[in-house]
């Protein structure tokens, strides 16, 4: 299956390009990229790709069978909805859209048009979420009082050639939609709907872009979601942390399969993929008990794996594209009630 990527930054360069590579069934055919340097990282990763300078000029030549966009945050709703309008599978990288509505609006077009939607939600296959997951349907941790998650850096100095750090929340600047749509997503998939959002959104280093964020979720269940996302946090504090009933799970260190990625490894030629060393295993803490967990490997290419079968065989995308929607839909009240002060009742 030929597969098209749509832009050749970080996340279409070192996410989708070495998962899709990986696939048995998916090739990566080509790419869509105009700067000079990144059109000569498409030679050397992928030597048989054609690149084009723009996404008209994909639209002119032969069609791939599966898109993929990995450009601006601004931008992915107008390119999913040209590929939508060509009939093709479109695969988007979080988040869906700047705003539920927007969101909503694609996947709308995408079901009258009966063309597969989905979103690169790849955290949902963390080694910490799926080693959650498992301890949970033990009935390891009884039940869960307080979800803690956090994906905390610092990076104080602003990064001008970065545009997520420096374009406004308007144009999908900010850790609030980059780091946001991951922790959320994860609380949603694990506890379900939520009924109340309280946030604080700052930008400590000045930009347009916010770089500092706390959210605050209650489930309809009653779980506590207490979600952090910051590029200036010089206290990095664990990955992980969830409260049980009878016991609780701390993961201090951050899943290994994005620093693989990044370091040239790919899934089919890395041995132990996606497994955390011993030493940042989790921990079952009670008290003064506290036992590592044994982990489950962390698994970024079942995505693709699910979406060429889904493809394939007409079943269900890896992602409900409308549990992106509700993901979104968190955001934006998280955004209003930081605006606010206030909580925000969904």
């Amino acid at each position: 299956m030929r597969v098209a990527i749509i832009g050749y930054g970080l996340s279409g360069r070192f996410f989708h390009a070495p998962l899709i590579a990986a696939t048995d069934g998916l090739e990566v055919a080509c790419v869509v990229t105009s700067d000079p340097s990144r059109r000569a990282e498409v030679a050397a990763d992928h030597p048989g790709a054609e690149v084009f300078a723009s996404v008209q000029e994909l639209w002119s030549a032969a069609l791939p069978e599966l898109v993929v966009v990995a450009s601006p945050n601004a931008t992915h709703v107008t390119v999913a909805l040209e590929a939508i309008e060509r009939a093709i599978p479109v695969v988007v990288d979080k988040p869906l859209a700047v705003t539920a509505d927007r969101a909503r609006e694609l996947v709308s077009r995408a079901r009258d048009a009966g063309v597969l939607l989905t979103v690169f939600q790849n955290r949902r296959w963390d080694s910490d979420q799926l080693t959650l997951r498992r301890l949970i349907a033990e009935d390891a941790l009884g039940s869960i009082v307080r979800f803690e998650s956090r994906f905390e850096r610092w990076r104080p100095d602003l990064d001008r050639a970065k545009w997520r750090e420096n374009v406004a929340p308007e144009q999908g600047g900010g850790v609030l939609l980059d780091l946001g749509s991951h922790l959320v997503d994860q609380a949603l998939t694990l506890f379900g709907p939520v009924v109340q959002v309280y946030a604080e959104v700052a930008s400590r280093r000045g930009a347009a872009a916010d770089d500092d964020v706390f959210i605050a979720l209650r489930h309809s269940g009653g779980t506590l979601s207490h979600l952090h996302a910051s590029a200036v946090t010089p206290s990095v504090g664990p990955r992980l942390r969830v409260q049980g009933t009878t016991a609780g799970f701390v993961v201090s260190a951050l899943d290994p399969q994005e620093a693989a990625l990044r370091s040239g490894a790919r899934p089919d030629t890395f041995a132990n993929w996606g497994k955390p060393d011993e030493y940042e295993l989790g921990r079952l803490v009670a008290g003064e008990r506290s036992v590592p967990v044994p982990s489950e490997p962390g698994d970024w290419p079942r995505f693709y794996a699910l979406l060429r079968d889904a493809l394939a065989g007409g079943g269900p995308p890896p992602v409900d594209p409308v549990d992106a929607v509700e993901t979104l839909r968190v955001l934006d009240a998280a955004r209003e009630s930081a605006r606010a002060r206030s909580i925000a009742l969904l």
